[in-house]
């Protein structure tokens, strides 16, 4: 600290120090300089081209163009993550019209360009609703000079405004699209694209519901020379041979899918299928056992291979996994079963991410006695695959002891979910407060942690040792865990970098949460779904703090409903927002 007021005190040149801080992007260690002296917060300023808005109604538009002149990136999240599994109210909010009201505004004569957008050339929205005429008006200031557009997880628009994103955004390298919910007014955007774009390296229509044409698709190949990812729509995959022998660059590949409707002699089709040498990410949708010899002779070189939306069995990962010694990401559904998690662990030394879906209940017979993932496959993985940084595994049973393995061999962890199902009665053994202990102990990098287990699953004294042990964790998820509010308590004398907690199904009283977050330093977002409620919420005043905004949102909120009462509570810079539906009660800052 001494030496650091030394060299405040002496003063480091601005052009110095510019060139420093283009090395340094990580936005904590960014907000950390930010904090030593006005020289360097206005330094900070000047030069910061990327900024993540983690809530949209935490802050302005205006304000963040005034903190931040310089941006050329900038993404904005909005509706909870809860969201994506349908827990928040469709008429929730998240509108992203009056940022992009300021996004595309001219910057007026008399101010300078600190007070606008005007070098932003990469905008990604998740979880928002877009308009037509939203993007409209973005388009209409920024299509010149947009290098990439991310819509991700939105809803609102059209295909008329993907039209005019072909037709207007000449430059255009990322456009977008996955799991957003696109109204289609017709087909002819894709085929505006092809005609009016070379240079797209990314796109990106997967899980959306959009139609496409083939030849489209093969003339954008030809004319894009640079595209390395195309994740599309379901499109039989053998009317896409075209495509593959005109992307030659290309090096990440998903959608698609394979029709078996007429049987085993309906796959002759896909005998003499080719992809590109240079593939190396792979998601095919709804492959079967006949048909997954078609990425037989491009197993060896695949990195990523994500087989969620495949219809194997058990055996048969176990049978195409040992052909892709290389994969660094896999992502697979429970049917695997701890047999296929054996084969992973002892193919995949490699793997860096591998993600366990829970599996349909009604797979059509797919899932075999064998697809369960429990303790064993747990433990397999962990003693296999050392080098993991990120799981996320739905298990049907666990032990203290499948954790302590993941603790004991996975340092590199960053991120860890894991999801205890419901299905089977009997669990091997609960609760896991000491296979919870020490795997925090255990894996010190840890940055995000989930746990969502049932009723036992971790006693107060277990919710005590996640406090206890959580230092680097800024990330949270934690379901049916602790007995009482004692234990909510004890967690909350700990976590003293946690920034964001979500909380369901749990125990704890109003009153209880209220005062754990008072006692959480960091944290700057909570939500809760299924706790004691009040009648009137009154509990929750004891949270009450400047610039902390606390919105109630009453059970049975959604048509044919039977939700549960929810919270939620963040930081904001511009008060109560202004779009706030009338069912949700909002308890303003103090």
């Amino acid at each position: 600290m001494v030496e650091l007021r030394r060299m405040v005190s002496l003063g480091i040149p601005d052009v110095a120090l510019g060139l420093v801080l283009g090395f340094i992007d990580d936005p904590r260690d960014r907000a950390a300089i930010s904090l030593v002296c006005r020289a360097w917060h206005r330094a900070d300023a000047l030069s910061r081209q990327h900024v993540t808005i983690a809530m949209s109604y935490a802050a302005g538009p205006a304000r963040l163009a005034r903190r931040f002149p310089s941006l050329v990136s900038l993404k904005i999240k909005s509706k909870p993550r809860a969201a994506m599994f349908n827990l928040i109210p469709h008429d929730w909010g998240g509108a992203a019209a009056p940022w992009i009201a300021h996004i595309a505004a001219p910057t007026p004569p008399s101010f300078s360009f600190s007070f606008s957008f005007d070098l932003l050339r990469s905008l990604h929205l998740r979880r928002m609703v877009v308009t037509d005429s939203d993007l409209s008006l973005l388009l209409a200031a920024k299509a010149p000079i947009l290098l990439s557009l991310k819509l991700d997880r939105c809803d609102g628009f059209s295909t008329h405004s993907l039209s005019l994103i072909a037709s207007s955004c000449r430059r255009l390298e990322t456009l977008f699209l996955e799991d957003s919910a696109i109204e289609e007014k017709g087909t002819e955007w894709l085929h505006e694209l092809a005609v009016n774009n070379t240079t797209l390296v990314t796109l990106n229509f997967y899980l959306t519901e959009l139609s496409f044409s083939s030849a489209d698709l093969e003339l954008l190949a030809r004319n894009c020379r640079s595209l390395t990812t195309l994740k599309i729509s379901e499109r039989d995959i053998s009317d896409l041979v075209g495509l593959f022998h005109a992307a030659t660059a290309l090096q990440d590949f998903g959608g698609g899918s394979f029709d078996d409707e007429k049987g085993m002699a309906a796959n002759d089709k896909y005998n003499n299928f080719y992809f590109h040498p240079s593939l190396q990410s792979l998601s095919l949708m709804f492959m079967g056992t006949n048909e997954m010899h078609v990425i037989f002779p491009y197993a060896a070189t695949l990195k990523k291979l994500d087989l969620q939306y495949a219809l194997l069995s058990t055996e048969d990962h176990c049978q195409l996994i040992p052909r892709c010694p290389n994969l660094l990401v896999l992502a697979v559904r429970e049917v695997v079963g701890d047999r296929g998690m054996e084969v992973v662990a002892q193919t995949c030394r490699q793997l860096r991410r591998l993600r366990v879906e829970r599996g349909e209940d009604d797979q059509g017979g797919v899932e075999d006695e064998q697809g369960r993932v429990s303790q064993a496959g747990l433990i397999n993985i962990a003693h296999g695959c050392p080098d993991l940084e990120y799981l996320a595994v739905h298990v049907s049973d666990i032990t203290n002891a499948a954790l302590e393995s993941i603790g004991t061999y996975c340092k590199n962890l960053f991120d860890f979910r894991l999801v205890l199902l419901d299905r089977d009665e009997r669990i091997t053994e609960l609760p896991l407060d000491n296979g919870v202990r020490a795997l925090l102990r255990g894996c010190s990098n840890l940055g995000r942690f989930a746990l969502y287990l049932r009723p036992g699953g971790l006693s107060d004294t277990g919710l005590g040792y996640i406090g206890e042990h959580s230092k680097s964790i800024r990330y949270m998820l934690l379901g049916n865990v602790g007995e009482s509010d004692r234990g909510l308590m004890l967690f909350a004398g700990g976590c003293p970098n946690l920034q964001k907690l979500e909380l369901r199904s749990c125990c704890f009283s109003e009153r209880a949460l209220a005062l754990a977050v008072m006692r959480l330093p960091s944290l700057r977002y909570i939500w809760v779904q299924g706790y004691k409620a009040t009648p009137d919420g009154s509990d929750l005043s004891f949270m009450v703090r400047p610039f902390w905004n606390i919105e109630i949102i009453p059970p049975g909120s959604e048509p044919d409903s039977d939700s549960q009462a929810q919270i939620l509570a963040y930081y904001s810079l511009v008060g109560k927002r202004t779009d706030l539906p009338s069912y949700i009660r909002c308890i303003p800052p103090s």
